[in-house]
């Protein structure tokens, strides 16, 4: 398990954060020797904002040419700038993500609306999705993010990406990490490693 540090807004904007987190899987390919690690079974993750730079990381080594991740996890992901969907319109006040907090994230990263746009930060604007790895997207119901989450679930299996997806009813962003309270989390951790230790075999 590698953690992945990066620079933080505002002092860092749009795209630093991406930047860091390709520069990262770059490194831990290049030095897997080095760490004991086998260099062709890496799979990136992560929450939220980090559900957004896992997805990234493998859009960019796409374009770079360098070889792809074997798998995605992706739990509640950003995947969109605009906040016009129904789980925004439904959750707009939710606990502990509100549509105003993510307007405020976004204010502090993005240099302008116009970043907004990047597929790097609205995933679902991307147009070369094809070939990129299986991807689990773990989405909560009680969530602005959860419509965007959905949507780039099916865009990827629509550009031919294996993708498992699940919605857990009756749960808030940040669930995922409360499995010792939440049954719904411990559910989704199950269903993540699931996933991952299919992709390592």
């Amino acid at each position: 398990m590698v953690s992945v540090q990066y620079r933080k807004a505002p002092e860092f904007k749009f795209p630093t954060a991406h930047n860091d987190a390709f520069a990262a899987y770059r490194w831990v390919r290049d030095n897997a020797t080095t760490l004991k690690i086998n260099a062709q079974r890496i799979a990136v993750a992560g929450e939220s904002a980090g559900g957004n730079l896992a997805a990234a990381v493998c859009m960019m080594a796409k374009t770079a040419s360098v070889p792809l991740p074997v798998h995605q996890l992706l739990v509640y992901p950003i995947a969109r700038y605009d906040m016009n969907t129904p789980s925004y319109t439904q959750y707009a006040a939710a606990k502990p993500l509100s549509k105003p907090l993510m307007e405020w994230f976004f204010d502090k990263y993005l240099t302008s609306p116009g970043d907004g746009t990047n597929p790097l930060i609205s995933l679902v604007n991307s147009t070369n999705l094809q070939g990129l790895p299986p991807a689990t997207v773990i989405n909560a119901e009680i969530d602005p993010l959860q419509s965007e989450g959905q949507e780039y679930a099916t865009k990827l299996r629509s550009a031919g990406v294996s993708v498992t997806t699940k919605v857990y009813e009756g749960v808030t962003h940040e669930f995922f990490g409360m499995a010792t309270v939440v049954p719904e989390a411990k559910d989704a951790q199950s269903l993540a490693a699931s996933e991952l230790k299919k992709s390592f075999q």
